[in-house]
């Protein structure tokens, strides 16, 4: 069973992560952990990253790493939560100033 859950969070990294689709990743963000699919540890150093983000304001833009962060639970494809620990993290992001920049080590 442990197994099973470790596989099931990691799809839903890979998901989050990997965004080749028509839209930017539509993400909301969580108050509790609980209700996320993905706990997210921002770090200082790009070469920490699992993900390099890039945030847009364009739902529309459809590059993989490029996040858009939407305020309606009900419009995101991933849930997240942000993590003051590293350890406690699924998902470790960089956010880049640079939309070439944005990609995912997986």
């Amino acid at each position: 069973m442990k197994h099973f859950k470790t596989w099931i969070k990691c799809c839903t990294v890979l998901a989050i992560a990997y965004t080749c689709s028509s839209d930017a990743a539509q993400i909301y963000i969580t108050d509790y952990a609980s209700d996320a699919d993905a706990k997210v540890y921002v770090t200082q150093y790009q070469s920490d990253a699992n993900c390099i983000v890039y945030e847009t304001a364009y739902k529309s833009d459809n590059d993989p790493g490029v996040w858009f962060f939407t305020k309606y639970k009900s419009d995101a494809r991933a849930t997240i939560y942000y993590t003051k620990y590293k350890s406690d993290a699924s998902l470790i992001v960089y956010f880049t100033k640079y939309k070439s920049d944005a990609r995912c080590r997986y």
